[in-house]
C-alpha cells in the first residue's frame, strides 16, 4: 500500500492552506466586481471587464512579474505593506495566496456576474417598493439568490488556486514548506532522480482535487438552474 511521506503531507497541506485563504481573500472582491460589472453601467466597463479577465489569457509568469513589481519589496504596495503593516509577501506563503488569488479572480466574477445577472430585478424592485432600502433588498434578495454562482466560483477558483504555477513560482518561487504547492512540488520532483512515485501520487492527487471541484461546481450551476426553472 502506498503512503504518502510527511513531505508529501506538507505539500498537500500547504496547497489546501493557500488555496483557501485565496478564495477568502478573494470572494468580497470578486462579488464587488461581479456585482459592478453586472448591474451598472458606467464609463470603461468595457475596460473593467478586459482587465478582470486579462490573468486568463496572459502568460502567468508576466503576472507573478506584475506582482513582483507592485508587491515587491521595492514595488509601491509592497512598500506601504511592509513599512506600515509589517506585512511581507513576496516569497512568503502568502504571497502564493495572493498570486492564486488573482488568477482564480476571473474565473469567480463570470460565475458570480452569471448568478447575480440571473436575479430578477422585478424581485429587488419589490422589495424596494414594500420599503426594503438598498442595502436591505441587496441582502435579502440578490445575495441569497446568486449564493449557487458564490459557491460555484468559490470551487472554480478552489480548482485554479490548487493548480496555480506559473505566476506563484514568479511571485513566491519555490521554497520547501513555505511557497511550494502542489504544482511546483511536482515540477522539482521532475527533476529529480526517482522521484516518479511521488509524482504519480501528487499527481494524482491533484487530479482528485480538481476533478471533485469541477464536479461541484457543475452540480451548483445545474441545481441553481433547476431553481430558475422551478420559479419560473
Amino acid at each position: 500500500m502506498t503512503v504518502l511521506s510527511p513531505a508529501e503531507w506538507q505539500v498537500i497541506g500547504l496547497s489546501l492552506k493557500v488555496s483557501l485563504v485565496a478564495m477568502a481573500a478573494t470572494l468580497p472582491v470578486a462579488y464587488a466586481l461581479a456585482w459592478l460589472l453586472a448591474r451598472r453601467q458606467f464609463p470603461g466597463k468595457l475596460l473593467v471587464d478586459a482587465l478582470v479577465h486579462l490573468p486568463l489569457v496572459i502568460p502567468p509568469v508576466v503576472t507573478g512579474w506584475l506582482l513582483l513589481l507592485a508587491f515587491g519589496r521595492n514595488g509601491p504596495v509592497g512598500t506601504f505593506l511592509e513599512d506600515v503593516l509589517g506585512i511581507t509577501l513576496v516569497f512568503r506563503w502568502t504571497g502564493a495566496a495572493l498570486a492564486a488569488g488573482v488568477m482564480a479572480l476571473p474565473l469567480m466574477v463570470r460565475a458570480i456576474r452569471l448568478s447575480i445577472e440571473a436575479v430578477d430585478r422585478r424581485l429587488v424592485d419589490a422589495a424596494r417598493t414594500l420599503g426594503a432600502s438598498k442595502w436591505r433588498a441587496f441582502r435579502t434578495v440578490t445575495l441569497p439568490l446568486s449564493l449557487p454562482g458564490i459557491l460555484a466560483g468559490l470551487v472554480l477558483g478552489f480548482a485554479r488556486s490548487v493548480g496555480e504555477f506559473g505566476a506563484t513560482i514568479t511571485f513566491a518561487a519555490n521554497i520547501p514548506g513555505e511557497t511550494r504547492t502542489l504544482p511546483l512540488a511536482i515540477y522539482t520532483l521532475l527533476q529529480t532522480p526517482g522521484g516518479e512515485m511521488a509524482v504519480a501520487r501528487l499527481a494524482a492527487i491533484a487530479v482528485l482535487l480538481s476533478l471533485g471541484a469541477l464536479m461541484a461546481s457543475e452540480w451548483l450551476v445545474r441545481r441553481a438552474a433547476g431553481s430558475d426553472a422551478h420559479v419560473v
